[in-house]
């Protein structure tokens, strides 16, 4: 018997299981019928949400997932904002007693953040690894978008799709 290997697998990650790290942000109906986002009001402000990426591990190498992307699904309303960033944190959980290991793995954001990803506009932000990574059993990703906004800018996140190649 032999391995399954699909790769365009996509898992979506709800804006439900995101967690606003700096700024108020509420759970509210979306623009959009029948949508929720994490919504943050006006505020002159730099606004952090953490996004879990939630796709399945595996101890065994070079199976489990192999992800290669997360795309993020916002809007900003009423104004531009002053940049729009992400940054991919990898964790990699330690043993008893001791604090688990961050670094940080070269991305790339399709939208540039001080141009494209700042408009008034929805937007479907592409983050890419530059080299794909296997997920470890002790290990799992975070990935932090910075919303810099003027006073009068709202902030609306929908979802996130993590993409992956999945090999069991």
């Amino acid at each position: 018997m032999g391995y399954a290997r699909d790769t365009a697998m996509s898992q979506i990650i709800p804006c439900t299981a995101m967690h606003g790290v700096t700024g108020t942000y509420t759970l509210v109906a979306g623009q959009t019928l029948h949508t929720i986002c994490l919504h943050r009001a006006a505020a002159a402000s730099t606004g952090v949400i953490n996004i879990p990426i939630i796709i399945p591990s595996n101890s065994v190498s070079l199976k489990g997932s192999y992800l290669k992307s997360i795309e993020v699904d916002y809007e900003l309303t009423d104004d531009v904002a002053v940049s729009v960033t992400a940054v991919l944190s990898k964790i990699v959980r330690a043993v008893d007693e001791t604090a688990p290991t961050v670094t940080n793995p070269v991305i790339t954001q399709d939208l540039a953040a001080g141009v494209a990803a700042v408009t008034l506009d929805h937007h479907k932000m592409i983050v890419t690894l530059t080299t794909p990574e296997w997920i470890d059993n002790d290990t799992y990703f975070l990935l932090a978008m910075s919303f810099e906004c003027g006073a009068v800018v709202e902030c609306d996140v929908q979802s996130a799709v993590a993409n992956f190649t999945l090999v069991m």
